[in-house]
């Protein structure tokens, strides 16, 4: 319902932005002369203006009267209408000021007959929508619209983990009860313990989970937790994704189906948070419930909602009821905020009047924010008194499930925000959006106000923080840069307002667009992505049948369609169009008539990585403002490029010698603000061409890039000229420079004018001899400098002694120093001045400098984390810190991990890598107090043990590779492990499973002497890995006797293993949980064990093996190499269950056998690579399910 209640309110918001267009002076300009369409254009500006009073009222009377919600539906369409009028005549007198530019005299008279012909078309569709307009003023008068009454209606956000203590009242006792329950003994088994916390809307069980989840001792006693806001819809497939993106820290397909795959999350404590479910049937959560069957004792389940019987069907071990709150503790949260420090003094009659409203709040802490947001900046009491008084009060909260403080919240809102809001109902309900995509679509859908002294954009940001001040948005958990907002308005309202979107999938086909086809007005065209980066595929006709019927189209979005090469023609008839997203496609070239669009705003080609050059008539887009060509190949930019006076985003500017815009194109584009890369520079050989790109004059300008070409790096004094002359504004904050060939850099870069720089790199810069003097920048935090090999030392003129009154890198947190191929010495800040440089360094990087000798920075007080790479001349001391977590020693001195023999308490993660005649580690290395969790030893060829005694209990990963001498002694305690990856190590013939109890990844590889997996007798425990992988290991022949008992595994590969006769034994039964099994030259493997394989198993790939056979696979890469097979596959030789099929390698199949593939009812792709011979495919009835099909080679 609250939907629906919303179109009135987004009606009026659209209206305003319409009335705004009719009055610029573009519309006015054209028609100077056409007294009866200026008549017509101001008759029909009334008209809309009388429906616009009445809109509030028909707003709240829609909720009990269906003829008003009719009424609204036919004033919806005949504004959309009016609309596109309004468009047609902005559209046409941007063409005609952008003909009269160009035109020869012999047009002008075409031109007046077009223009002629144009007036006479829109004073017939004026007159015509006039008399709808008529008809639908009668209409409200009939059904009682007044001006002036109304409201509107929200719900809640949904919700994340997030959360502000400092605003949360009388909730300790609820807090420690709770945490209790969460830290207390285990007494439910291996099952997860379930806690339910219920209470009413509004009454802070969000805000109580939140507090518990972000407590220390909660943070602390759980390995993984996650975070998911179920509310009304319980979706499976959401909630999982979510759980195992949240403890994975991995993108996972968003068409997961199967929850098996959780089990193997469970081998540590968990903490799940499911919050706002609203409802759930029991077979749901039976579904949801089952992989948490076995996870580690001591996990826990907190579930909020408003239901009781919630807590009933997922049999809460306890259930928390949330009280209100005190009327006091209520007037606390709202005076808090409504007032600067809940101080009333100067306003007295307030506090009167707003203790009344906290009484209607009913102690409700949502209900005192929401209001709190809404009165804050109003100090008239009359405005106070009106909110006390509102009949919203009254709204009965079961028929919208909104609180009525919410709606009222929503009902104040400015008409600029409200129609903002609104728009972003195209987002569906809990769904993550970017902060500056969203301000680039409202300003598409023309929104904003027009700026006279800030930009669109910055008005957008104004908007956008107004929202969020008002709690409509909040940050989204995870990514400062992303939001969600409350889920106000139904996809019912979204259709009838023209605005679509949908969540892209791997494969769309025509099927999913059969909606945009009846919304022939359908103004947004929006691609939502849930798992952005991966590749999809859509249907052809989408981009060359479909947009060829939308002709009123505002908002174009088709990202990461990796099948789009190109656009129709067509496109340039949408003069509507504002935005367009094609970005991370395949396009090859953009059709000319995409300039054309003279509307258009942003043009987002980013990641197009075929792209290689844009149209030559850019320079017609005059509205222009956002031009993204990142991680495209361009190598060239249109001409006259310099008459985009609206481009504000130009990511990327190619100099080319012959074609194109010169660097001078730049100093035409005043606006430009943001990243810029300028690129080929070799080609700018005059210091005054350089001076006319004014990039110190671009002061909004914060990210720059100075590339010239790498294969043309010569010494040369014309670049020494050039870069000077290319100094930018000071305002910049990050700057990079790569293969630059003078031999001093410029005085500005360093200079401490640039107070606002935190991010250099240096790159290739291989002429240099000297650095520049960069320690004096107060605000610097990240320094790169690889690739300087004329660099010697590093010494005073790089901390810039002397001339500092602050201290050197005051505020460095990250120095990497790769490829200086001289440099011998790194001196120190000077023993008097020690400790007074890099006083916050956190990460240092010294790679690949095989001449340095001596000189590391002995006291940094702040670092976490050093590597040391490819240095085989140092032999200076580590730093000593206590803070150091993690150290990498690779292809180093000897003499630098002899140094490591003084425990270092808080390491964490040590890796030692080609250290050749190393046999043994220091005694102290291991002994790190029990804080090594990540032991990595690479290399070591002569390495003979671990150091004796014992690992730190603390220890979970180890990897051993090409340590050949190694053997691991049995007598240690590897019962903390959880990860083992033995590469190269011939020492070892067998290996225990059972002394590894705790291991859930595990690989071997090249272990050429390794024979078997054994666990020892008895053995009375199940495995606990996840993952296990054999590879290149040739002498290996069985699995432990009576098979692998490890109930959790998930994947599992077996390759190059030529003795291997095979697989464990009762795999079907000791396995239930494998669903990725991966097998290739094996070829003494003659067939899966006894019982086939687990019914869990959705993917198998087979190479060099025999052909297997099973029936619920639904991935499968079969790879011949047979020369004997001329089709393929036999009847009933692979399983009906495939969806995707892959056939590589068949150098003489000629046809695929239509018995083996008739079966194939569920086969969604289908991939044939390698097979030369092939000359026909089946007709298309036995394929009918197939979304994408690849043929290669």
């Amino acid at each position: 319902m609250a939907g629906a209640l919303v179109g009135g309110a987004f009606l009026s918001a659209f209206l305003q932005v319409l009335f705004d267009r009719m009055a610029t002076p573009k519309v006015l300009d054209l028609f100077r002369w056409q007294k009866l369409t200026k008549n017509l254009l101001r008759k029909l500006e009334i008209a809309l203006q009388s429906m616009n009073t009445v809109l509030e009222d028909a707003e709240d009377k829609q909720l009990t009267m269906p003829s008003v919600r009719t009424w609204l539906d036919g004033l919806i369409d005949a504004v959309y209408d009016a609309e596109d009028i309004v468009d047609d005549i902005f559209t046409k007198a941007l063409r005609h000021e952008l003909d009269a530019e160009f035109q020869i005299a012999a047009n002008k008279v075409r031109n007046h007959i077009s223009l002629s012909l144009f007036v006479n078309k829109i004073e017939r569709e004026i007159k015509e929508l006039l008399e709808r307009l008529e008809f639908l003023a009668l209409q409200k008068d009939f059904i009682g619209l007044r001006a002036g009454v109304g409201g509107n209606l929200q719900e809640r956000l949904p919700t994340t983990s997030l959360v502000e203590e400092s605003g949360i009242f009388d909730r300790d006792d609820d807090k420690e009860a709770i945490v209790n329950l969460l830290l207390s003994g285990d007494s439910s088994g291996n099952e997860m313990s379930l806690i339910a916390i219920v209470g009413m809307g509004g009454i802070g069980k969000t805000t109580l989970a939140q507090l518990l989840y972000n407590d220390n001792r909660v943070k602390q006693h759980f390995n993984l937790d996650a975070w998911v806001c179920v509310s009304k819809e319980f979706d499976l497939h959401t909630i999982t994704k979510t759980i195992l993106e949240a403890m994975t820290s991995a993108t996972c397909d968003i068409n997961i189906k199967d929850l098996n795959r959780l089990q193997h999350l469970f081998v540590r404590s968990i903490l799940l948070v499911l919050d706002e479910v609203w409802n759930m049937n029991y077979c749901d959560w039976e579904v949801l419930r089952n992989p948490f069957k076995f996870v580690a004792q001591g996990s826990r389940v907190i579930v909020t909602t408003r239901d009781d019987s919630v807590a009933s069907v997922i049999r809460a071990n306890v259930t928390y009821y949330v009280k209100k709150l005190s009327e006091e503790d209520c007037w606390s949260i709202f005076a808090k905020h409504a007032f600067h420090d809940g101080n009333f003094d100067a306003h007295p009659e307030l506090e009167a009047l707003g203790r009344q409203i906290v009484k209607k709040c009913e102690s409700l802490p949502l209900a005192a924010k929401a209001i709190r947001a809404l009165l804050r900046s109003k100090l008239d009491a009359d405005e106070w008194d009106k909110v006390l008084k509102s009949e919203l009060w009254h709204l009965p909260m079961e028929e919208t499930n909104i609180l009525p403080a919410l709606i009222l919240s929503y009902k104040y809102l400015p008409s600029h925000l409200k129609r903002c809001f609104v728009y972003c109902s195209i987002f569906p309900k809990g769904y993550s959006f970017d902060k500056n995509e969203l301000i680039l679509l409202w300003m598409a859908e023309g929104f904003l106000q027009q700026p006279r002294i800030k930009t669109m954009e910055e008005i957008g940001d104004d908007y956008f923080m107004a929202l969020v001040s008002r709690s409509l948005f909040q940050p989204y958990s995870g990514d400062k840069s992303r939001f969600v907002m409350h889920d106000l308005v139904s996809q019912e309202t979204v259709y009838k307002t023209c605005h679509l979107s949908y969540f892209i999938s791997k494969f769309d086909s025509l099927e999913k667009f059969k909606v945009f086809y009846k919304a022939k007005r359908l103004r947004t065209f929006l691609q939502l992505n849930f798992s952005r980066g991966s590749d999809s595929y859509i249907t052809k006709k989408v981009p060359h049948d479909l947009l060829g019927m939308l002709r009123y189209l505002w908002v174009l979005s088709l990202s990461y369609y990796v099948n789009i090469n190109e656009l129709p023609d067509s496109i340039g008839k949408i003069k509507t169009l504002h935005y367009v997203n094609i970005s991370f496609t395949g396009i090859r070239r953009l059709p000319d008539s995409i300039c054309k669009l003279c509307n258009l705003q942003t043009l987002n080609l980013s990641g197009c990585k075929d792209l290689v050059v844009l149209p030559r008539d850019m320079w017609k887009l005059i509205n222009l403002r956002h031009l993204d060509i990142t991680g495209t190949r361009i190598m060239e930019m249109p001409m006259q490029l310099g008459r985009l006076k609206c481009l504000q985003t130009l990511t990327k500017f190619v100099i080319n010698k012959y074609n194109g815009s010169s660097i001078g194109e730049l100093g035409k584009l005043i606006n430009l603000r943001g990243t810029l890369s300028i690129l080929e520079l070799q080609i700018v050989k005059s210091h005054v061409d350089a001076l006319n790109a004014c990039l110190k004059d671009r002061k909004y300008i914060e990210e720059l890039v100075l590339e010239w070409n790498p294969n043309g790096i010569n010494i040369s004094d014309d670049q020494r000229t050039v870069i000077d002359s290319l100094k930018p504004h000071t305002n910049l904050k990050s700057i990079s420079i790569n293969y630059y060939g003078g031999q001093n850099f410029p005085d500005w870069v360093g200079h401490n004018s640039f107070s606002n720089i935190t991010s250099i790199r240096l790159y290739m810069c291989n002429n240099c001899c000297r650095l520049p003097s960069l320690g004096q920048l107060p605000s610097l935090r990240d320094l790169s400098i690889i690739g300087l090999d004329e660099g010697v030392t590093v010494g005073p003129e790089f901390y810039c002694i002397g001339s500092c009154s602050t201290k050197s890198f005051g505020a460095l947190e990250f120095l990497r120093f790769e490829n200086m191929l001289n440099w011998v010495i790194w001196f120190p800040f000077g023993v008097e001045n020690e400790g007074g440089a890099f006083p916050y360094l956190k990460e240092l990087y010294v790679d690949k400098c095989p001449k340095m000798v001596e000189g590391l920075p002995i006291h940094l007080p702040s670092l976490v984390k050093l590597v040391i790479h490819d240095c085989p001349q140092l032999r200076a001391s580590p730093p000593k810190v206590s803070a150091l977590c993690e150290l990498e020693l690779i292809d180093c001195n000897e003499a630098l991990i002899r140094e490591l023999s003084i425990p270092l308490n808080g390491m964490q993660k040590l890796t030692v890598e080609g250290f050749f005649a190393l046999k043994s580690l220091p005694e102290g290395i291991t002994n790190f107090d029990s804080c090594l969790h990540d032991l990595r030893i690479w290399c070591c060829s002569s390495l003979m043990s671990l150091p004796e005694g014992y690992l730190p209990p603390t220890l979970k990963t180890l990897w051993i590779s090409h340590c050949k001498s190694l053997e691991l002694p049995m007598h240690l305690d590897y019962s903390s492990l959880e990860k083992l990856w033995l590469h190269g190590c011939d020492s070892l013939s067998s290996f225990p499973l059972n002394l590894f109890p705790k291991l859930y990844n595990i690989t071997f590889w090249e272990c050429n002497n390794l024979e078997s997996l054994t666990v020892l007798e008895p053995h009375d425990h199940d495995l606990m890995t996840l993952r296990m992988g054999i590879s290149d290991c040739p002498s290996f022949v069985s699995f432990p006797k009576g098979g692998l008992r490890a109930p959790n595994l998930t994947s599992f590969w077996v390759d190059n293993c030529k003795s291997l006769r095979s697989l464990p034994d009762k795999m079907h039964e000791l396995l239930p949980s494998l669903q990725y099994l991966y097998i290739e030259n094996c070829p003494e493997v003659v067939s899966f064990p006894e019982g086939g394989l687990p019914s869990s198993l959705i993917s198998i790939y087979i190479r060099g093996c025999d052909k297997l056979k099973h029936s619920s696979v639904r991935t499968m890469i079969i790879a011949g190499e047979s020369e004997d097979v001329k089709s393929f596959p036999e009847a009933e030789l692979l399983p009906i269950s495939l969806t995707s099929l892959r056939i590589c390698g068949f150098p003489k199949m000629k046809y695929l056998d239509k018995k083996g593939i008739r079966h194939f009812t569920s086969l969604e792709e289908l991939q044939i690579h390698d097979c030369p011979k092939l000359k026909c495919m089946p007709e298309d009835r036995l394929l009918a399910s197939l979304s994408i099909l690849k043929i290669k080679n």
